[in-house]
């Protein structure tokens, strides 16, 4: 009995050191909502992805040349001569697009269940705000590896900047580093591609800190101040369930289909004096890419994409609606269901040529998610109230 004792005195001494009771506070007897499902663990998932894109890079980084002449060359070098570059290279490539995949999932289960309503508004623009930063490093991680959809992905992308009313122009030239895209081009992309991880994972911390602040929310959109449990041993369960099912998901892409998710023109050294048939960005991009060239007008263009992300920061501004989750509201989860599908429909849009019917439709799917997130979310509260007062009448 005494030995138990010494032992038991021992672990809680250890845990009320600095870094431990921290750790214990956040990650193990953090109080959580009792009722909340699998869909809670895809942020733990992103977190994870964030590390192996990280760690993957770092070693990448080292056989790498950022160099016009010497960036195609030593992408293959990797993949032939370094000790495991192949599953490095695969490790990263592919992990940007899981990493993608999770974090739409968190992001759409959030705005599924009312996660983005008060009093987690800030919790949601950083989430909005490390998506855009996400964006903004897989796109330059792109162009890398210096093949031909990486050229000209990147000499279509930046010279949306110059459309941009008096400083567009110099824009254009600072993110060139000249007057072309070249040497110079390629060298900030990389330093900016190394940076950027690092500024997310900080943010990430942010977020997290925002979600222990103000907690986590839960399927039945209600208040998470009662009924909850410690996250350790239940919800770990329930994350590390998922965290396998993801790593087989993973390693399927990784070990078997490598370059699916990939452009085959990606594979041909950049040529500048000859332009591909059909330019298109990585998959996760599209939808975004489907709005941007659905508006003949490239300022206009590049105003339509500042407002996707504007929408998505003044969400939990522009919703009123009293009731948070959509399980409660058959209207609002019909109109979920159909921006899901909008996004789906803009990203096949975005890999099609620009032609008819092609045009029309995204024309029409880009309209359609702007009325949902300025016209339709606003709308839900002020209905739900006419509905509520038009109940009691009766």
């Amino acid at each position: 009995m005494a030995t138990n004792s010494t032992n038991n005195n021992k672990r809680f001494s250890i845990i009320k050191q600095p870094i431990f009771s921290i750790l214990n506070d956040h990650i193990v007897d953090y109080p959580s909502p009792s009722n909340i499902n699998y869909l809670w663990s895809f942020g733990s998932v992103a977190g994870i992805c964030l590390v192996v894109q990280i760690a993957t890079g770092i070693f990448l980084a080292m056989h790498y040349t950022p160099h016009v002449d010497m960036a195609f060359l030593s992408v293959e070098h990797i993949m032939r001569d370094v000790e495991g570059g192949w599953l490095l290279r695969y490790l990263h490539a592919n992990g940007a697009s899981m990493f993608f995949i999770v974090v739409y999932l968190h992001m759409f289960r959030g705005l599924y269940y009312g996660s983005f309503t008060s009093p987690r508004e800030f919790l949601w623009i950083i989430g909005v705000v490390i998506l855009l930063l996400m964006i903004i490093t897989a796109f330059i991680g792109y162009v890398l590896p210096w093949g031909q959809m990486s050229f000209w992905g990147a000499t279509v992308i930046t010279s949306l900047a110059s459309a941009i009313p008096v400083v567009g122009d110099h824009i254009v030239t600072w993110l060139w580093g000249g007057f072309s895209i070249d040497n110079a081009t390629l060298n900030r992309f990389f330093s900016l591609h190394y940076l950027l991880p690092f500024v997310i994972a900080g943010l990430a911390v942010v977020h997290l800190a925002a979600l222990h602040q103000y907690g986590s929310g839960n399927p039945l959109g209600t208040s998470s101040a009662v009924d909850k449990i410690n996250l350790y041993p239940a919800f770990y369960v329930k994350d590390l369930v998922i965290w396998v099912a993801f790593a087989l998901f993973f390693a399927f892409f990784v070990y078997f289909m490598p370059n699916v998710l990939g452009h085959t023109d990606n594979y041909i050294p950049a040529n500048p004096m000859n332009t591909p048939p059909h330019i298109v960005p990585e998959w996760y991009f599209l939808w975004v890419y489907a709005i941007l060239r659905s508006i003949p007008n490239k300022l206009a263009g590049v105003g339509a994409i500042a407002l996707v992300f504007i929408s998505l920061l003044a969400l939990p501004f522009l919703s009123t609606s009293p009731i948070r989750s959509s399980n409660f509201k058959p209207l609002q989860r019909f109109f979920y269901w159909l921006i899901v599908a909008d996004c789906f429909l803009l990203s096949w849009i975005g890999q099609k040529p620009v032609e008819d019917p092609y045009i029309i439709i995204g024309q029409l799917a880009s309209v359609f998610f702007f009325v949902y997130f300025l016209i339709i979310v606003p709308s839900f509260g002020k209905l739900e109230d006419y509905l509520i007062k038009y109940s009691v009448k009766k």
